[in-house]
Order: structure tokens, then C-alpha cells, then sequence
């Protein structure tokens, strides 16, 4: 055995003195971190920042463990060892050290996801600007983290030699192969391809309102493959992107949030308009619901069965708000009629002629 140094009269061999270079570059390092950690955390008192806080939160256990390998990875040019371990150990802290920054760019995205939710916050009434900027940043997202994380890999695995052999190999000599997956990949590549219409055309963005195979709801997700709407009573549709791009759907808040609501009801031909459109008014003027820009009463058309359909038309700031204003509308005018005007209701009229009397 080789020895290099003594201790108290007692050889060091070459193995422990390794093993210490070791532990203390790795000491050095989780110093480094603690005192970066504590920098920002009194940055974080002083200036009430939140990327500084978001840094705190997505960075700390990442950069925590990249910076200690970063500092073990430097010692390695201190040690003494032969060959065969040196190249395992150089190429396992390289591969660790990849990885890790890796996390630390997806982090680092992270953080600025946080700062612009907080700076395009969702929760306005009128925010159509937000929406459009938080779809494309959703979409970007998601595409660089998996771009980081293909890149990663390619980068891990080509730093093996029997990989790049592999893969040379799978180049020269399966080229119909990579022809049947070219084709079989398609339609991943076209939902890809959709996601980017999507996600700066936007015919759709997060939180729009959509009439979507049949169904009402918001957009919850989108995806680099599909996208999650929530439907109104706590269903999740999952629908591909390409979906919308070829087929009709309806968005209620393509241009704005702001909505007309209708309510029809099928009265008598007896019933009086006029009273029916100062209850409207008395009604929207009272409700929280109305935004004060539509207030409409219609007799929009007569049935062969002998009534008429009256349209009470109305406004408000988003459809949440519309529906629950012609629910409200609804059973209010349907109380008014009841007790002001209960002989102008739905009649069925049948009409008898005696046979004698033309006799």
C-alpha cells in the first residue's frame, strides 16, 4: 500500500486521505450553500420581493445539492488514485452534476412562472390581457422543460462511449425504422404543431368559457397534447389540442368576459308588456349581478299553441355572473305573473261547436 503522509507517527494511506479531501470539499460546499441561503434570506426581509422568495423556495434543494458535487467534483484534481477509479467516479459526479443543473434551469422557470402569475393575475374582472399571457407562458413552459429534460438525457447518455456506438449504429443501420416511427410519431408531431397555434393564435386560453361537446366550462390546463376543461359541476373534460383546431366549439370570452343573458317565458296573449318591463328593470336595478348595460323586454314570437314568447334580455360582467342573473330573473318575473297576473298564463283553448245548433 502507498502512503503518503503520517499521522501522529502513523501512516495515512492513500485511500483515507482521498476519502478527507473528499469530506471537506464537500463541507466547503454545503458552507457555500448555507451562507448563499441566508444572503437570501435577509434579502427576502429587506426587499419584499417575489422572486426572491420564489428563488428560496424552488432553488434551495437543488442548489443545495449542486453546489457541494461542484466543489467535490474540483477536489477530484487534489486526489491521488489510479485510473480505474478515477474515470467511474469522474463520470458518476459528471452525470450527477448534469442532472442537477438541469433541475436548476426547470426551477429557475419555475420562478419566473411565479413572478408573471403575480404580475398577470387571474383574478380581475375584466382580465382578458392575463389570460392571453398565461396561456403562452403555460405552453412555453411546458414545451423548455421538456426540451431541458431530451437535452439532459441526449447529454448523459452520449457521454457513455458503448451509447454513441449504439447509436451510431441505430443511425446507419435502421433506417426504415426510424421511417415507421417518423409515421407513427406524427400525430404526437401535429398535436405538438397545434399547441403552438394554440398558444399564440389562441383561439382558446386559460380560464376562457367554452360551450365544448355540449358541456359548460372554463379551460383548466393546457397541455403539449391535450387540454383539461372543468366543467360546472366538478367534471374534467380532456380533449385533445388538436380538437381545437378542427371543430367548432364556442368561446363566451374570446373578446371579453362581459355576457348578455336571455330568459324566455310562454305567456297568454293577454299578458300586458309594459308591467313587464318596469319589473325588469326594478329587478336589475336591485341585483349586484347586472352591469348596467342591457336591460331589453321582447315578444320575439307566437306559437300555434296560443302563447307568445317573451325575451327578457340582460347583461353582465362574466357568464357565472349571467347565469345566475337569469336564474334570479326567471323565478322573480315567474312570481310577479304568478300573483299580479295569474289569468295571463299558458291556456290550452279548446273550442266545442254543437252539431244541433245549425240544425
Amino acid at each position: 500500500m502507498q502512503y503518503l503522509d503520517h499521522f501522529f507517527g502513523y501512516p495515512i494511506p492513500l485511500f483515507v486521505k482521498n476519502v478527507i479531501i473528499g469530506i471537506i470539499a464537500v463541507l466547503v460546499g454545503m458552507l457555500a450553500k448555507f451562507l448563499i441561503h441566508k444572503l437570501f434570506l435577509l434579502l427576502s426581509k429587506w426587499w419584499d420581493s417575489i422572486v426572491i422568495k420564489s428563488t428560496i423556495k424552488h432553488l434551495r434543494h437543488p442548489v443545495g445539492v449542486f453546489i457541494p458535487l461542484l466543489f467535490l467534483n474540483f477536489s477530484l484534481s487534489l486526489m491521488k488514485m489510479d485510473v480505474v477509479y478515477r474515470i467511474p467516479i469522474t463520470k458518476t459526479l459528471e452525470v450527477a452534476l448534469t442532472a442537477t443543473f438541469a433541475l436548476i434551469l426547470i426551477r429557475i422557470i419555475d420562478v419566473l412562472e411565479d413572478y408573471f402569475f403575480l404580475k398577470y393575475d387571474l383574478n380581475k374582472e375584466n382580465n382578458l390581457k392575463e389570460r392571453k399571457i398565461r396561456t403562452q407562458l403555460q405552453f412555453v413552459r411546458k414545451f423548455v422543460v421538456s426540451l431541458i429534460i431530451l437535452i439532459t438525457a441526449a447529454i448523459i447518455l452520449l457521454s457513455f462511449e458503448s451509447m454513441r456506438k449504439i447509436g451510431a449504429g441505430l443511425l446507419t443501420g435502421v433506417g426504415i425504422g426510424g421511417i415507421i416511427i417518423g409515421f407513427a410519431a406524427q400525430k404526437s408531431l401535429g398535436n405538438l404543431l397545434a399547441g403552438f397555434q394554440i398558444a399564440f393564435t389562441q383561439p382558446i386560453r386559460i380560464d376562457d368559457v367554452l360551450i365544448v361537446e355540449g358541456e359548460w366550462g372554463r379551460v383548466e390546463e393546457i397541455t403539449l397534447t391535450y387540454v383539461v376543461v372543468s366543467i360546472w359541476d366538478q367534471r374534467r373534460l380532456i380533449l385533445p389540442i388538436t380538437y381545437f383546431i378542427e371543430k367548432p366549439f364556442q368561446n363566451w370570452t374570446r373578446v371579453s368576459a362581459d355576457l348578455l343573458g336571455t330568459v324566455f317565458l310562454y305567456m297568454d296573449y293577454t299578458i300586458p308588456i309594459e308591467p313587464l318591463r318596469q319589473e325588469l328593470t326594478r329587478l336589475l336595478n336591485d341585483s349586484p349581478l347586472w352591469d348596467k348595460r342591457v336591460n331589453v323586454v321582447q315578444v320575439t314570437d307566437t306559437n300555434k299553441d296560443g302563447s307568445i314568447e317573451i325575451r327578457f334580455l340582460m347583461s353582465a360582467s362574466n357568464s357565472s355572473r349571467a347565469f345566475d342573473l337569469r336564474c334570479m330573473v326567471r323565478e322573480a318575473m315567474i312570481t310577479f305573473i304568478q300573483t299580479n297576473f295569474p289569468e295571463s298564463l299558458p291556456k290550452t283553448r279548446l273550442e266545442y261547436k254543437d252539431k244541433f245548433t245549425n240544425m
